[in-house]
């Protein structure tokens, strides 16, 4: 009986195998875009994935301030933060979020679904968004999904 079969692999930091990938939000729904995001991130469509350990790729957004949401959450949404002061809570809508800072929303969705830990905080590390269709990662060769 081959006993080698039945040893579990886990991945580590040196035998993990990392990739750029680039992902296009024209036109995608937030919610369904951002748990794809977030698996990868994650590993967890690697063969591989360890809980415990950064094994994902690197995901690079782009055209972040042309992503849908469905129904009336564009204006209906409220995203809380608090200051820290009494009275301090505050609401932004995604529509003047997507004004201000149009990367945020899908920052916002994609940090939601990661773990609340401090791989949580690396993994998030490795999420890259911008506006516009161009951005500055060219020499890492990403593969577009």
């Amino acid at each position: 009986m081959n006993t080698l079969s039945y040893k579990t692999v886990s991945a580590n930091k040196k035998t993990v195998n990392k990739q750029w990938v680039v992902v296009d939000a024209n036109g995608e729904i937030l919610g369904r875009l951002s748990t794809k995001i977030a698996m990868i991130i994650r590993g967890k469509n690697k063969p591989d994935f360890t809980p415990n350990v950064d094994c994902g790729d690197n995901v690079i957004v782009i055209n972040a301030d042309k992503v849908k949401l469905t129904g009336n959450k564009f204006s209906d949404k409220q995203y809380v933060s608090y200051t820290g002061y009494p009275g301090g809570q505050r609401f932004i809508s995604p529509k003047e979020l997507m004004a201000k800072h149009p990367t945020r929303v899908i920052e916002k969705a994609v940090r939601g679904m990661l773990p609340k830990s401090r791989l949580g905080k690396v993994l998030f590390g490795n999420l890259h968004v911008y506006a516009g269709d161009q951005h500055p990662h060219e020499a890492q060769n990403p593969k577009a999904i």
